[in-house]
């Protein structure tokens, strides 16, 4: 397995086969200071059909102009507020990503960035993210305006697989020939698998889960699994296996051994 895993991520972990996905969107934007704002809210976009996050991202990014972090640094809340005016994707309106956008200032304004919070949320005895991610949560969630940022910010306590949470983690913690990276001092070792129901079935395919639920305990339990070949860097193969049923050229999942 940890053979056929290396092969596929030597071949396919390629800038290349990323599009479309809502990861391109942080390649355009070299300061990390912005890097992390974009995957937050790229992140938190990631539901439903692709190319409809990819529209939805682009046009949250161009209302905050050229740097998200100096928007965020430099605008009024009334002033976010009446730039996502209009802003709808799928569930999530404008006052949702307002909400949100002004958790994003709060702790901008607090931390001095994403990443100084997230380190702060880690505790020393922590293994994996889980509790930073709950810590986290609660530091964005803290004094939220407007109703809140709804499901956009999803709570690790509750039990789901809190996938797009993750996904965000993946794509600042990790760096590679797709992962950006740029929060060089959380390590890769504690990142959780972004479970979705795709990924889940594959993991379910390969065996490495048979759990009925692609909830928090089962994206634990998957991560354990990655972990056995992969102990510094677990979902090292996340990218790569969720190629399978979007890259037509890649062996379909039901043909391996």
């Amino acid at each position: 397995m940890k053979d056929w895993l290396d092969t596929q991520y030597e071949k396919y972990n390629r800038r290349r086969y990323v599009h479309p996905d809502p990861l391109e969107c942080l390649y355009g934007y070299d300061n990390p200071a912005d890097r992390e704002i974009v995957a937050l809210l790229a992140a938190s976009l990631a539901y439903g059909q692709v190319r409809q996050i990819l529209k939805s991202v682009y046009d949250l990014l161009a209302r905050m102009r050229s740097s998200p972090y100096e928007y965020l640094m430099s605008e009024s809340v009334d002033r976010i507020r009446r730039d996502m005016s209009g802003f709808v994707h799928r569930f999530a309106r404008d006052c949702h990503m307002a909400a949100l956008l002004s958790a994003i200032q709060r702790v901008l304004a607090k931390h001095g960035s994403l990443r100084q919070c997230f380190k702060a949320c880690v505790a020393e005895e922590d293994q994996t993210v889980f509790s930073a991610l709950c810590r986290f949560a609660g530091e964005m969630l803290e004094d939220c305006r407007y109703g809140g940022p709804g499901h956009l910010l999803a709570c690790p306590e509750k039990g789901s697989a809190c996938k797009r949470m993750n996904l965000f983690l993946r794509w600042m913690v990790r760096k590679d020939r797709v992962d950006p990276g740029g929060w060089d001092d959380i390590s890769p070792s504690m990142l959780i698998i972004p479970l979705d129901t795709h990924m889940f079935r594959i993991c379910r395919k390969l065996g490495l889960t048979d759990r009925k639920q692609a909830n928090m305990r089962t994206a634990i339990e998957i991560t354990e699994a990655f972990r056995r070949w992969s102990p510094e860097d677990p979902v090292k193969y996340d990218f790569t296996l969720t190629r399978f049923g979007i890259r037509k050229e890649m062996t379909h999942i039901s043909q391996i051994s």
